[in-house]
């Protein structure tokens, strides 16, 4: 499994169980489209003042630390066949964002920037950013892996850590990450039984009876009722 993923499904896992299969219409969705396309969906007045002062500010980084992000970023998630890098997500700018968001993280995010790009010095002669890939990959190993990681440099665990959530998080709700995982939103609510080659690959099938009794779109917003013997009874 490579990295993209592993991310995936880690982030598949904790939000999954938030999406409601419920029925809609064309219409519904479209104006759901329009709801969040402006910016406000889920905000109250005072939230999107808020967004609009953060998005209006300075920046935090500075452009060698906002190079040395991009970079970082595209290490965690690279492009590959079927999406561009985090960098081509806006991943840098989701993480810009959040730094004037939380003020918490600026000090720790800093600071992780400084030690990855003093440690580059001494053992490459070099910026993070000006390092080979594979010399970037090597520094990262040692800090990639918390239960592996030296106890003398748990401070830059946690760093990595943390630019690793914040790239997944950024990535997977772009709309590139969106379409990335594949995920279609809500749809209508219609079964119409297990495709027709994954039961001849598994030898199996419908009898007519079933096909009578379960599967039947034009009846997909009845109540299923049965009997006291555990029968299903026909509408």
């Amino acid at each position: 499994m490579n990295r993209r993923e592993y991310l995936k499904l880690m982030l598949a896992g904790s939000v999954g169980t938030g999406f409601l299969l419920n029925s809609c219409t064309s219409e519904d969705l479209e104006t759901s489209r329009e709801i969040i396309a402006d910016g406000t969906y889920g905000r109250t007045e005072e939230e999107t003042r808020r967004d609009e002062r953060l998005f209006q500010s300075d920046n935090f980084f500075t452009d060698h630390e906002r190079k040395m992000v991009e970079v970082l970023v595209d290490l965690i998630i690279p492009a590959d066949e079927t999406s561009g890098s985090a960098t081509d997500a806006g991943v840098p700018d989701f993480i810009e964002f959040m730094m004037k968001d939380i003020p918490s993280m600026q000090v720790p995010t800093r600071g992780g920037l400084m030690w990855i790009d003093n440690q580059c010095r001494k053992r490459f002669d070099n910026n993070f950013v000006d390092c080979s890939e594979s010399q970037q990959k090597e520094l990262l190993d040692e800090i990639a892996y918390p239960d592996e990681s030296a106890d003398d440099i748990q401070y830059a665990v946690r760093f990595f850590n943390r630019m690793r959530n914040l790239t997944a998080t950024g990535f997977f709700t772009s709309e590139m990450g969106i379409k990335d995982l594949d995920y279609r939103g809500n749809r209508t609510n219609v079964w119409d039984g297990v495709p027709q080659e994954v039961l001849d690959k598994h030898g199996l099938s419908y009898t007519e009876k079933m096909l009578e009794e379960c599967v039947r779109p034009e009846e997909r917003n009845k109540v299923a009722e049965w009997d006291e013997h555990g029968n299903l009874i026909r509408g």
